[in-house]
């Protein structure tokens, strides 16, 4: 077969698979006319070294995966030789988490110390007094601010129920992945949020006028605070997904406490499969809408969207399956 049906197989570019072949990860034949002929061995190393891809594992470092296919094996990390590079890649994504964790700390220790540097109780009368404490309460993330705008039902998650789910493998907090298509038996809840705040930094402009946009921080400690519950009633597995990155949602976790792993989707893959509502907002060209999917054997069993109020989400999940239990 030619260079593009290889590409389009794969889903790689044309580019993308001459550069593999530049460094010798696939070696296609030459016909007789000079052309390059590619066979299912090429089709499959490509295929191996975009999931490889997917897991932040450079194509420079896909040889052993490659061997272990060329040697027999039904999949490219059977051998001793690949998991090594899943240690080492596990290992640099820890010194990575550390020196961003590491970072962090010392620019919120410095917000903190600088933040208030300008303002004296004395300079204030009582009035001002009160608008910075309302001011404050708007940038508390654990809490909801009063009068947020209700989502409306667009009627954007209506063919979701019955869906199968892709096989689709993202990376999560704990610095594993995971492969939707392959959750295994009972029932998985995933919930969808746009971003999650962190302390000092602002949200997008206009954030909280926005259907749906606020609470993603007290959405997750719902999902904590009832983890236990949610488990008996029959969540095999939660995990929440946002399109932050995995750095970013390992803070979270670490932050929040979180008795469940964050799964990142920066390529809206999973939304651009299954169609999932999006908004946008100043900074930000896509976001996922907040919405939750209960995922039983590898098909969507129900949806939850709208989501409000965020808080108090992860009660209508157990409520839900309570409900509904499994025979």
């Amino acid at each position: 077969m030619r260079i593009g049906e290889v590409a389009a197989r794969t889903g790689a570019t044309i580019k993308a698979v001459r550069y593999y072949e530049s460094i010798g990860l696939v070696s296609p034949a030459r016909g007789a006319n000079g052309y390059r002929e590619f066979d299912e061995a090429d089709v499959r190393a490509v295929s191996e070294i975009r999931e490889l891809l997917g897991l932040g594992i450079a194509p420079s470092l896909a040889g052993p995966f490659l061997e272990c296919l060329e040697s027999g094996h039904a999949r490219g990390d059977e051998c001793v030789s690949s998991l090594a590079v899943y240690r080492d890649a596990i290992e640099d994504l820890d010194r990575k988490i550390e020196a961003l964790s590491a970072r962090r700390s010392r620019l919120a220790e410095r917000l903190e110390t600088r933040a208030g540097a300008g303002f004296r109780p004395a300079d204030r009368n009582d009035g001002e007094e009160a608008d910075m404490g309302d001011e404050a309460a708007s940038h508390d993330y654990t809490r909801l601010p009063e009068g947020l705008p209700r989502p409306s039902d667009d009627g954007a998650a209506a063919h979701l129920p019955g869906t199968r789910v892709p096989a689709l493998t993202l990376p999560a907090s704990d610095g594993g992945s995971v492969d939707l298509a392959a959750l295994g038996s009972g029932r998985s809840v995933i919930y969808l949020y746009p971003l999650t705040g962190r302390p000092g930094v602002d949200l997008p402009e206009g954030w909280d006028a926005i259907p749906g946009a606020r609470g993603c921080t007290t959405e997750a400690c719902d999902f904590r605070d009832h983890f236990a519950e949610l488990r008996e009633a029959g969540a095999e597995r939660v995990f929440g997904l946002s399109s932050q990155d995995p750095a970013y949602q390992a803070e979270v976790v670490h932050r929040l406490r979180l008795p469940f792993a964050m799964l990142s989707d920066p390529e809206f893959a999973l939304g651009g499969a299954l169609r999932l509502p999006e908004f946008s907002a100043p900074g930000h060209d896509r976001l996922y809408a907040r919405l939750t999917l209960v995922i039983r054997d590898g098909v969507v069993e129900h949806a939850f969207y709208p989501i409000f109020p965020p808080n108090a989400h992860a009660q209508q999940v157990l409520a839900w399956l309570r409900d509904h239990p499994l025979p």
